[in-house]
């Protein structure tokens, strides 16, 4: 079956400071990060998906404050109110790991619960022990 994404198939090139060069190795998809960068700048980022697509203005206008209404969400093993962010780079590392994995599908925990959750021995995943059934039949089996 054929992907409905376009293809890329052009190289574009261009130099950068060593600093810059060192952050930019340290992104899981450097390529997808430029391109999202310079699609926001083309455009009107996109409230929802921060950039990855470009909306007109009056959707735009519409549905940022919605968006930024929404931003929080209770952590899934507390109920602790937990602050959802629209850029990641606003992040430490901890606090970025613990957030990529809600991103990715797994559960969504403050801080003091993601600390005390065990790993998943597969995926590495925080997981509370009384959902860890539902996680291996979620993210494991085919």
């Amino acid at each position: 079956m054929a992907s409905s994404k376009p293809a890329k198939d052009k190289v574009v090139a261009f130099k950068v400071e060593a600093e810059l060069a060192e952050l930019l190795d340290k992104l899981p998809n450097k390529s997808a990060f430029i391109r999202k960068a310079i699609e926001a700048q083309l455009g009107r980022a996109c409230p929802l998906c921060s950039g990855k697509g470009v909306v007109p203005r009056g959707l735009h206008d519409h549905f940022a404050p919605l968006i930024g209404q929404m931003a929080h969400r209770g952590c899934d093993s507390c109920g602790h109110d937990v602050s959802l962010p629209r850029d990641p780079g606003e992040l430490d590392d901890t606090s970025r790991h613990r957030l990529e994995q809600f991103f990715l599908g797994g559960p969504l925990y403050c801080e003091p619960c993601y600390d005390k959750a065990p790993t998943c021995g597969d995926c590495e995943m925080h997981i509370n022990p009384d959902r860890i059934a539902d996680h291996v039949k979620k993210a494991h089996i085919d």
